[in-house]
């Protein structure tokens, strides 16, 4: 049964028609951060600043966490917004489930900095984490554009001779900027643009960050969440598919009545779900 609060979150796409959307990217940020900063915490969860890969992040560690493993998590808002603040309740929540501390990376943005700024701060933020935990014993976790760019992370580890993480979850994750699927309908061209902002120069179909079109062999095991009815489904179907041909143990989950990343909205029971279900295959595949 579908929650009221979903319910409500649901509705209020059918007016965004109407709501004026932000002049420059700066308000587009405020205005992403103002809403999500309020969303809570739960209790027992010491957040802590530090720096992984010369970027800002934070620990967020909950109350009888193991330290021998972690998860790292890149957070979405299209290459383009987002912020740590933005996702403390979010991390906070999947650190309590994983029994484990989550480290979020305060990674570039465009456009200020295009590509490969935000993938060369997270494929040196996981080095960086890797000294310190093994890295068999991190997971990635990423939504939106964080989900594209975790699962370019691994595959750039890979080409780079460097050891990957034991797990990867990816929630709504962008992976092609091209928007090549079919649920991207009317819409193609606004996905493209808006990549093209983070793709400066490069194609769209450049693998660092439109990783769908990368290799995926010897990649750890992924776990994929995505919403039916979003434009993006389909980057997920297809990854799906060409995980599986590849040998990669990738596993898929796609939710009806919800929405696009709506993972991170934590005042949403069909949220706190998604991230037990992100934990259980945490257990499963991180030891």
């Amino acid at each position: 049964m579908i929650s009221k609060e979903m319910r409500a979150f649901l509705a209020s796409f059918s007016s965004s028609a109407e709501k004026k959307s932000p002049a420059t990217v700066a308000e587009e940020r405020a205005g992403l951060d103002a809403f999500m900063a309020p969303l809570k915490v739960p209790e027992g969860v010491i957040r802590e600043d530090l720096e992984l890969g010369g970027r800002p992040a934070r620990r967020c560690l909950p109350t009888g966490a193991r330290l021998d493993r972690a998860i790292l998590s890149f957070h979405g808002g299209g290459y383009r917004v987002g912020s740590l603040a933005g996702y403390n309740s979010f991390m906070s929540y999947l650190a309590v489930a994983c029994g484990a501390p989550v480290y979020g990376l305060d990674y570039r943005l465009a456009p200020e900095h295009c590509y490969p700024a935000a993938l060369d701060d997270a494929v040196s933020a996981f080095i960086d984490l890797s000294q310190m935990i093994a890295p068999e014993r991190i997971m990635l976790v990423g939504d939106s554009a964080g989900g594209g760019l975790a699962l370019a992370c691994l595959q750039t580890l890979k080409e780079q001779g460097w050891p990957g993480s034991g797990a990867a979850a990816l929630l709504s994750p962008w992976l092609d900027g091209t928007a090549s699927g079919e649920s991207y309908g009317t819409r193609r061209s606004e996905f493209q643009s808006a990549m093209q902002s983070y793709a400066g120069n490069y194609p769209l179909d450049t693998v660092g960050f439109s990783p769908l079109f990368g290799d995926h062999s010897g990649l750890p095991p992924l776990l994929i969440q995505v919403a039916q009815d979003e434009p993006m489904r389909d980057d997920s179907t297809q990854l799906q598919a060409r995980a599986l041909a590849a040998g990669v143990a990738s596993q898929i989950q796609i939710f009806d009545n919800a929405f696009h990343d709506f993972q991170v909205f934590t005042h949403i029971p069909e949220a706190l779900a998604a991230i037990d279900g992100i934990a259980a295959f945490f257990q499963e595949t991180v030891n």
